[in-house]
């Protein structure tokens, strides 16, 4: 079974953004990640005052767990971005955009927030992937 997305004409675009009004899940495994903010392997902020920067540490983040399940970024289906400022947004949708192509685009909810774990963190990213079988790998079992 093969990823299907979904972007019904009479719905609104998503324009340049890299998203799909609806992803239908292909067959594998599915992986929902513990929210990713900008902390380095030490638990450290990175990019403070800098939302695009604290969103490639996300993705960087969320990169590194789903190659540890032998995953890719393009494995996402679903993100959901926590977001602290109005002012950040279009920061936050190019470091996606450098990430995410458009066509394989997951499906995507942003939520501005009053605040987040840290006061220094402006951005967090929730995602749900799905990892082929043939390429999953159980880290465990290792």
């Amino acid at each position: 079974m093969k990823r299907v997305n979904a972007n019904p004409a009479d719905v609104w675009t998503p324009g340049s953004f890299p998203m799909n009004q609806a992803v239908a899940e292909p067959a594998g495994r599915r992986v929902h990640l513990t929210g990713q903010v900008a902390w380095d392997r030490d638990g450290k902020v990175v990019g403070i005052g800098d939302a695009e920067r604290q969103t490639e540490v996300a993705l960087d983040n969320i990169r590194a767990i789903l190659r540890d399940l032998g995953g890719q970024i393009n494995d996402v289906v679903s993100i959901t971005t926590y977001y602290v400022r109005d002012e950040d947004r279009e920061a936050i949708s190019r470091a996606r955009a450098r990430v995410f192509e458009m066509q394989t685009g997951p499906a995507a909810t942003g939520i501005r927030v009053a605040g987040l774990w840290e006061p220094e963190l402006l951005v967090e990213l929730t995602v749900i992937a799905v990892i082929p079988e043939e390429r999953f790998q159980d880290p465990e079992a290792a």
